[in-house]
């Protein structure tokens, strides 16, 4: 059991290490050339943040029409969502067998990309037009249907448009060239 939590441990706490590393030598502009101490707060989210490696963002923009349609008159909301997909791959899917280093060379077997957040900008999501019948009862919830609706239909739509290959070419992309600056010269990625 410990045999097994060490295996897991080392490659990621590799992966982590590395991301660090190469964090604070951008921010620094060069090898710690001017050192910026963490609290132990900041260095928690950063190392937290890592578990996604968001890799694409698309920005897509829907009209929704929900009616409630009755005998005695119609409610209806016509909304222009503007919506955000993220996608990615989570790092926290890794195994143990899916990372070998030999020497100038590493072998990463990467989890599938998956979406990892949809949600709609408020700022630029709209009710266009909203009418409730004249027998009918102002629907509070006929405004909320529609939001839930454009999310649901901007992950398909974003599926469609093949976000999730983007992810993974972008990924692949990302960690070659954060592993050539480690000092790797022989990358092999690989999908599950």
């Amino acid at each position: 059991m410990l045999k097994k939590a060490i295996t897991v441990f080392v490659p990621v706490a590799t992966i982590i290490a590395l991301c660090l590393f190469f964090g604070a030598y951008s921010r620094t502009g060069g090898l710690f050339r001017n050192p910026q101490m963490a609290g132990t707060p900041t260095l928690l989210r950063q190392v937290q943040s890592l578990s996604q490696l968001v890799t694409v963002k698309y920005i897509l923009e829907k009209f929704v029409d929900v009616k409630d349609v009755k005998w005695y008159g119609d409610n209806r909301v016509l909304l222009l969502a503007h919506g955000i997909v993220k996608a990615g791959i989570n790092l926290n899917n890794l195994q143990p067998s899916d990372l070998h280093i030999s020497g100038k060379q590493i072998t990463i077997t990467l989890p599938h990309p998956a979406i990892t957040d949809v949600y709609l900008d408020d700022h630029y999501t709209q009710v266009l037009e909203r009418t409730t019948g004249a027998l009918r009862a102002f629907d509070k919830d006929l405004e909320q249907n529609a939001r839930q609706q454009a999310v649901d239909e901007l992950r398909l739509r974003a599926i469609d448009s093949e976000i999730l290959k983007d992810a993974q070419d972008r990924a692949e992309a990302q960690l070659t060239s954060l592993f050539r600056q480690a000092g790797f010269t022989d990358i092999v990625i690989k999908s599950r």
